[in-house]
């Protein structure tokens, strides 16, 4: 072989080298970019759920990772079978919205001590191994429900001597969620003052299982029988049992005179609203907690810091002081929602749309279209 041979020999086994180690960073560069994050929801039936699970699969995919979803339709024993399964197929980190914050624990322990960073996303997992808990101030949540029915039954002015008592029907969501627990120590809060100066009498406080507004229509009917009708106000903890109630009460031709609160400010909870049935709902945007979740995730995972980030004990988040250890938390604040405010703080800001809003309101009834 000539000298001028094997200088291009050599020179093509340099070439060829040098693209085999480009094409081996690349590939490097790829599985990098490819590391996996379960999305674990407890159910698509409540409004919201869905909506962020679209959204959170978006953001974390324009960020490069893979993205592995399950929803377990209530189902606890499900959702743990799909935590331990997106474990098993590599995830780095989880997004958790726990059907129920006790027995979830099972999974997530096993989870996080396999080195995965959970997050427990607007519900809490009450285990200390989780990584962040991120959800709204769900103490307040209550406190504006509570404050938006006594405003508008106006309880501050009531003439006890004649009217009785502020007769009043608290119905706390699913007794699996933990937030339920903060949306009624919340209510308490504005509640018992009332209470204690015998403006207030509860007379009856229910759970309402799986938020399900079928559940609450039917507990609602009862609570109506039971009390002959005689109710003046009813703080109920989100949209979804509100409305179920709601429909119980419009039998008994109460809707539009009984204030009652929700939670979400979901579509048919605003249209509600702007047809004087549901009196106040609670703005916790999505839009926020969900990009919110994403950066979290994403700084666990390359090991940076969180701005705003606050340890909260066990204890202070369930409201059991038995409960030991403390969670990483970071909470968003929130807003009631009235027929005052919902076309600026809901409709123009594009949390809902106009049309779902104003469904079934005349036109000439309607604000302009923003």
């Amino acid at each position: 072989m000539s000298k001028l041979a094997r200088a291009v020999f050599t020179l093509v086994l340099i070439a060829l080298f040098a693209t085999s180690l480009v094409a081996c960073g690349g590939e490097t560069q790829k599985t990098q970019a490819k590391i996996k994050v379960g999305l674990s929801f407890s159910d698509f039936a409540t409004e919201r759920w869905k909506n962020e699970e679209v959204l959170m699969r978006k953001l974390l995919e324009e960020k490069g990772y893979e993205v592995i979803s399950q929803e377990a339709n209530h189902d606890v024993k499900l959702q743990n079978d799909q935590i331990d399964n997106m474990v098993s197929q590599g995830v780095k980190a989880l997004i958790v919205v726990a059907e129920d914050g006790d027995a979830i624990v099972t999974s997530v322990d096993k989870a996080a001590d396999a080195g995965v960073k959970v997050i427990a996303y607007d519900r809490l997992i009450k285990t200390p191994k989780i990584a962040a808990y991120l959800s709204f101030d769900n103490v307040e949540v209550g406190r504006q429900q509570a404050l938006g029915v006594m405003k508008a039954i106006g309880a501050d002015t009531w003439d006890v001597a004649k009217n009785g008592k502020i007769r009043v029907i608290q119905l706390a969501g699913s007794p699996t969620d933990n937030n339920a627990t903060l949306f009624t120590k919340g209510q308490t809060e504005i509640l018992q003052p009332y209470v204690d100066k015998g403006i207030v009498e509860i007379i009856a406080q229910q759970g309402v299982e799986n938020w399900d507004p079928a559940n609450a229509l039917k507990l609602m009917e009862n609570l109506l029988t039971a009390a002959n009708n005689d109710v003046d106000a009813v703080v109920a903890s989100n949209d979804g049992t509100a409305l179920g109630a709601l429909q119980a009460m419009k039998a008994q031709g109460l809707a539009g005179k009984v204030p009652i609160s929700g939670q979400d400010a979901t579509a048919d909870g605003c249209n509600s609203i702007v047809k004087g049935e549901l009196t106040v709902s609670i703005l916790k945007d999505i839009r926020l907690l969900s990009p919110l979740a994403v950066d979290v995730v994403d700084k666990l995972l390359k090991g940076e810091p969180i701005s705003g980030m606050k340890n909260y004990t066990l204890a202070e988040l369930t409201v059991d002081p038995s409960m030991k250890g403390e969670v990483p938390c970071v909470f968003l604040e929130v807003q009631q929602v009235t027929k005052d405010n919902v076309y600026e703080l809901v409709v123009k800001s594009g949390f809902q749309s106009y049309d779902d809003v104003y469904r079934d309101i005349p036109e000439a009834q309607r604000p302009p279209r923003p």
